[in-house]
């Protein structure tokens, strides 16, 4: 029997001021998903978590809100919690940096930093708020970009050109705080001497990070390391440093270190040893799940804290990309920034966990939430193959055989594949290849449907004499279906939970998958997974789009400060084929709220387009009309039939859409350059 590995797993700190969107779901569900399977293989791993409760946003929205800090991160600890558990993220502790544990280490890192010589002082000169009488973090400042000069840009960088700078740079700056104009003022910073650890930060980095992640610190140690200022001036919500009165722990100092102080938390309730894990001759795994953009911290300064403090460096920082929704940013004014809670209105939570878990690998690429994917896929993947495996033969078991499975498998051979197939799934899950091991599950629910298919146990249950070999078809497609659950268990513990009680079992083992269940009575089947309907995330999508609007910064329909998508290469925007086309008819499309079905011609060629313009026009305003389409795009299969191209169009929505129509002497089918 393998050796039980001793692991302990963390995700980045959700920040204590707002409410947990699908966006930062996607960590916590890569990482409990990894811990659950970790579990079921009987290893001793632990996950731990906590709120991120410090710095400027915190303080100046309890301000805002006449609260104190500590108030308002309760109660977002609260909330947070009751959004993870809701959607089955199982913690072994979730804390919070604003305690006593982070205190201590937080102190205890500094101080053997600073004996040891790695922290230095140095005077700057930084933005400060007159009126509201405090310095500014870069991002509290905005103003014209010293580089391109777009307007409304933060102190830190430009969204625009992607430029970085000095916030003492910027043209016609403005505290977002009070609106005032910053003056500059010296202070004097504590800064810590990354650059001491290079040699064991390139060691390090090599062996424990994402080639991607490593390509990009290379980028970084070409550069050369600079030193890193970890502190603030007060006002400020956090931990007062040491020795060093008036000055406060910058939050990304003490952000990391919360990893640490929930993990002592968990030993002191339960009696484990910190050192064990935490040590610096530790023999336990660690490991970070967090998203590319604060690769930085995790993989440079955190690293560097540790060993010049006499801890363990981590196993192994794991990177994830960016949740995009039907391709886009998630956008407020399109209703696609939906927050755990109001998708908890509308679907299970199993199903984001599954569509999540589908598309997810090993890698830092950003995925997309494509909604009408989203519903093809539950209904298909889970309802109609794994579910509809226990609904075809649950009842035979109950109508012919009392409840009970037979003795034997009807199909020992196919059983035997899928537990085969067990440990390819097992590897999958190992390295986070999730997306694979989705697919080598699906493809597996499909084998074992056939087999229910080719063997029919309906037509056999009407004949005399078929109640033996009926029991044993059903007996094998009710042992397809809990290999398949006990696969599909991290991801989905919710059904797994279910189908444990409908087939009367203790709770699954990935071992479990190599055995089958015979002689066994089972409960009667319920309904274990319900199809989703595009109306309920319709409806989760606008009132997610209603929320923004009515909270206290609404968001207008056309936002022009909204995230642009991300960029694609010149090479690929030039693979678009833009052609005049003439719209020759334009009708209704039965069923359809949004949609006209136009009839388009380019130079003798006709293209049948669907176009979400139904709100905008009349089809009668439309024929004879010019426009520009995309002739290139591939042809897509919709409700109401092929769509072959699209329209281009712009505006906010409703009745503010406008086909981007050409000057009236251009000919159909000519390309637009």
């Amino acid at each position: 029997m393998p050796k039980q590995r001793q692991i302990l797993v963390t995700s980045a700190l959700p920040y204590a001021n707002g409410p947990i969107h699908i966006g930062h779901m996607v960590e916590y569900l890569q990482t409990d998903i990894w811990v659950r399977f970790q579990k079921m293989l009987g290893n001793h791993c632990l996950y731990v978590c906590a709120d991120d409760a410090h710095g400027t946003p915190i303080m100046l929205k309890a301000q805002d809100e006449g609260i104190k800090p500590e108030a308002l991160i309760a109660r977002y600890h609260k909330e947070h919690q009751s959004d993870f558990a809701s959607f089955n993220i199982q913690f072994d502790n979730y804390y919070s940096t604003h305690s006593a544990e982070n205190r201590h280490f937080a102190n205890f890192i500094f101080q053997q930093l600073d004996t040891k010589g790695h922290i230095a002082t140095k005077t700057i000169h930084q933005a400060f708020d007159p009126q509201a009488n405090m310095f500014l973090p870069d991002r509290f400042i905005k103003g014209e970009c010293p580089n391109c000069g777009a307007a409304d840009q933060y102190g830190d960088s430009c969204e625009v050109c992607g430029k970085t700078y000095s916030p003492l740079d910027m043209k016609n700056p403005v505290s977002v705080v009070s609106g005032a104009t910053p003056i500059t003022r010296q202070s004097e910073h504590l800064f810590f001497k990354l650059g001491d650890f290079e040699k064991i930060l390139r060691s390090w980095t090599a062996k424990h990070v994402q080639a991607e992640i490593a390509n990009k610190l290379n980028d970084w140690f070409e550069q050369g390391l600079q030193d890193w200022d970890i502190s603030r001036d007060p006002p400020y919500f956090g931990f007062e440093i040491p020795g060093h009165p008036g000055k406060y722990f910058y939050v990304w100092l003490d952000a990391p270190i919360g990893y640490m102080a929930s993990f002592k938390h968990y030993c002191e309730k339960n009696g484990l040893d910190f050192d064990q894990y935490w040590g610096g001759g530790s023999k336990a795994e660690l490991y970070h799940f967090i998203g590319k953009d604060i690769a930085y911290f995790h993989t440079l300064f955190w690293p560097a804290m540790l060993h010049g403090a006499g801890f363990r460096m981590p196993e192994g920082v794991f990177c994830h990309g960016f949740l995009t929704v039907d391709g886009q940013k998630m956008s407020k004014s399109r209703g696609t920034f939906i927050t755990a809670a109001t998708y908890l209105k509308y679907l299970n939570p199993e199903y984001f966990r599954y569509y999540i878990a589908a598309k997810l690998g090993s890698g830092v690429d950003d995925i997309d939430f494509n909604l009408e994917d989203f519903v093809a896929r539950v209904n298909s993947d889970l309802v109609g193959k794994v579910v509809n495996i226990a609904s075809r033969c649950a009842g035979f078991i109950h109508k012919h055989s009392d409840g009970q499975l037979g003795s034997k498998l009807g199909e020992k051979k196919l059983f035997d594949q899928l537990a085969k197939t067990g440990k390819l799934i097992a590897e999958c899950y190992e390295a986070r290849q999730y997306s694979r091991a989705m697919r080598e599950i699906m493809a597996l629910a499909d084998q074992a449907n056939q087999y229910i298919n080719d063997q029919a146990p309906w037509v056999l249950a009407k004949q005399e004499g078929q109640a033996v070999q009926v029991q044993a078809i059903c007996t094998t497609g009710l042992n397809l279906f809990r290999q398949l659950v006990t696969y599909l268990k991290p991801v989905l513990p919710g059904l797994a939970a279910d189908a444990e009680r409908f087939l009367n079992i203790k709770p699954l083992q990935w071992s479990d998958a190599a055995s089958p269940l015979l002689k066994h009575s089972i409960n009667p089947f319920k309904p274990l997974l319900t199809r989703v309907e595009i109306e309920q995330v319709e409806a989760m999508v606008n009132e997610s789009k209603q929320e923004w609007a009515n909270s206290a910064t609404p968001i207008p329909a056309s936002n022009p400060n909204e995230p642009i998508a991300p960029t694609v290469s010149f090479d690929d925007f030039a693979k678009l084929d833009l052609r005049i086309a003439k719209i020759i008819q334009a009708k209704q499309v039965e069923g359809a709220d949004k949609l006209l079905q136009l009839t388009l011609d380019l130079n003798g060629e006709t293209r049948n387009v669907f176009a979400g313009i139904k709100s905008a026009y009349d089809p009668g305003e439309l024929e004879g009309r010019l426009t520009v389409m995309v002739a290139n795009l591939a042809p897509r299969k919709m409700k109401f039939g092929i769509s072959e191209g699209m329209v281009l169009a712009a505006g906010p929505g409703g009745s503010d859409i406008f086909i981007l129509s050409p000057d009236e002497g251009a000919i159909p089918g000519m390309r637009v350059k």
